[in-house]
């Protein structure tokens, strides 16, 4: 069980085009930044890596629950981390009214589920089995990881390309100069910032892929979608940095979507797509495709 094969090469692909804008940046300025950025970024990714479960439960106010405390919980997350053949992870429930659910740990052995009260009220059982199945595939599949480095990767570039102004460019040995500075400064932090967030739209259709493929059922993922969906926009989230921070973990974009341009910066990618392509599932299993 893991991520699609064309989706895993995309997702490497887009991470090696984060590098090669790195690099490029890198050459413009010249000297040593580039290797100082990047000790500062891989250092700052690592930590983030290391915490980001204790960021994104703090962010939605979450409390880990037992299973005396919610059995029906416990007991669907056991049955598909069992058919997965993984650990079981800790689980919380968040007290949000709106419908909403994340995963998060550096590794399958420290992960953690997230729940909001909004979630667990608006589904049915088939629906949540759907929408865990699908968290407990970004665990599985080291999403966590590959948001992090993509995330730390972007967050070099941004800094490098304010930097380029400060070090005038490599105008003298035939590079940008000033110019090229200038269009670092402005077009390297775009360009990065739009590659993440294509990682992220990517993790998002293999976690779809991934967790029907283990729960045997995508139509109660996308009935799932299409509820959570008119929940978020019924009861975003506060615009509040660290829930913007934890934003793509979940499994719905917790704020009020802007549509049009809006989607190229956007962390997840159009429910109805992701719904289309989980009922073109269906029906080819239906049809034994």
């Amino acid at each position: 069980m893991g991520r699609s094969v064309g989706n895993l090469v995309k997702t490497a692909a887009l991470i090696g085009l984060l590098w090669g804008v790195l690099l490029a940046v890198g050459w413009l300025i010249g000297g040593s930044a580039l290797w100082i950025f990047a000790l500062i970024g891989l250092v700052g990714t690592a930590i983030s890596f290391w915490n980001s479960d204790k960021i994104a439960i703090r962010s939605m106010r979450a409390v880990e629950v037992s299973e005396h405390e919610a059995p029906g919980l416990h007991r669907i997350v056991r049955e598909l981390a069992d058919r997965a053949g993984k650990p079981m992870p800790r689980l919380y429930i968040s007290p949000a009214a709106q419908p909403n659910a994340f995963a998060t740990g550096r590794s399958p052995s420290h992960a953690a589920v997230c729940c909001t009260q909004g979630i667990l009220q608006l589904l049915s059982e088939r629906e949540l089995r759907g929408v865990l199945g699908h968290e407990l595939m970004h665990v599985y599949n080291r999403d966590i990881l590959t948001s992090s480095v993509s995330a730390g990767i972007a967050g070099v570039i941004t800094s490098l390309a304010q930097m380029a102004l400060w070090f005038g460019g490599r105008g003298r040995e035939g590079g940008g100069g000033i110019i090229g500075a200038l269009l670092a400064m402005i077009l390297a932090p775009i360009a990065a910032t739009l590659i993440q967030l294509a990682v992220s739209r990517t993790r998002e259709y293999d976690a779809d892929h991934d967790g029907a493929r283990l729960t045997g059922d995508p139509q109660a993922l996308a009935s799932a979608l299409e509820k959570i969906s008119r929940g978020v926009q019924a009861r975003p989230l506060p615009p509040e940095q660290e829930l913007q921070d934890s934003a793509h973990m979940m499994i719905e974009n917790p704020f009020r979507a802007d549509g049009g341009l809006g989607q190229l910066f956007s962390t997840h990618p159009p429910t109805e797509e992701r719904v289309a392509r989980l009922r073109r599932m269906s029906e080819r299993e239906i049809l034994g495709g």
